[in-house]
């Protein structure tokens, strides 16, 4: 009679928790951190089309690092998790503790029952009404919650990236100094940021009730040259204004005509390794 295969309990959860770190190391780096305006979520990723930061609720962001199928279903999951309970009870019982705590549920479970745990580590935020009121939740592989202070770094090379974001950290900087600190943390001082390897969003307060919203490449772009980039209302006012002086005169085609209405701007829309 064979004897079956034994490994002690100890040795197999280390081996999965190995597992994981070395899959989540793979992938590209995020960095999430306090500004003036609000929350900043900055992530090396040259995609397009798949995002590792989202939009989750009304004021609450998701991002992650690692298998993107992994996390991409989580996030679907928490998308679905906060309409219920917002639909059910009231948007202000939705918020990013318990938002993390159901994953952090699920990630441990799936780390002590399966085979195969998450190669994921993911980062829930939440933009509060002022600086007092933000939080950011690091939720690790095996279900392990981290309540960051004021800044977070997923993903592999997290150490020497948190140490060079801490180098001269400010939570009142205001978003241009923010993307450049945050980029330039990421790429190290051997590599220069590109914005077209940046995905780039932020909870802003100003933004009302929907915070969230991403920085395109031309105002990413503008925040590493050093110049202002326009957040939520302003930038809409400096397209306004771009729009205005580009026909000073009124000689469009229906300009002036009574019962004119101006044309309503498109509000802009908003992960792989």
């Amino acid at each position: 009679m064979s004897m079956p295969f034994y490994v002690a309990p100890e040795q197999f959860m280390k081996d999965k928790a190995d597992f994981a770190r070395k899959n989540i190391a793979r992938g590209r780096p995020l960095v999430a951190t306090v500004c003036a305006s609000g929350i900043l979520i900055c992530a090396e990723n040259p995609s397009k089309s798949l995002h590792k930061v989202s939009e989750i609720y009304d004021r609450i962001a998701f991002a992650g690092v690692g298998r993107y199928n992994e996390f991409d279903s989580l996030r679907r999951a928490g998308v679905q998790h906060a309409d219920v309970k917002g639909y059910q009870y009231s948007r202000e019982d939705v918020d990013a503790r318990s938002l993390a705590n159901l994953y952090a549920q699920y990630m441990g479970n799936v780390f002590t029952h399966e085979l195969k745990p998450l190669e994921v580590e993911i980062l829930v935020a939440e933009v509060g009404s002022g600086p007092a009121g933000d939080q950011l939740f690091h939720i690790l592989y095996d279900g392990s919650v981290v309540d960051e202070d004021s800044y977070s770094v997923l993903g592999g090379e997290a150490e020497a990236i948190l140490e060079r974001l801490k180098q001269g950290f400010d939570p009142g900087w205001d978003l241009e100094e923010a993307v450049r600190r945050s980029a330039r943390a990421l790429f190290g001082p051997d590599r220069e940021p590109v914005a077209g390897d940046l995905e780039v969003a932020i909870l802003a307060r100003s933004n009302g009730r929907r915070a969230f919203e991403r920085l395109d490449d031309e105002r990413v772009a503008q925040a590493l040259s050093g110049g202002q980039v326009p957040s939520g209302d302003a930038a809409a006012a400096t397209g306004a204004a771009a729009t205005g002086a580009a026909d000073p005169q009124g000689d469009g085609p229906d300009d002036g005509a009574p019962g004119a209405e101006a044309p309503e701007a498109a509000a802009p829309d908003g992960e792989a390794d």
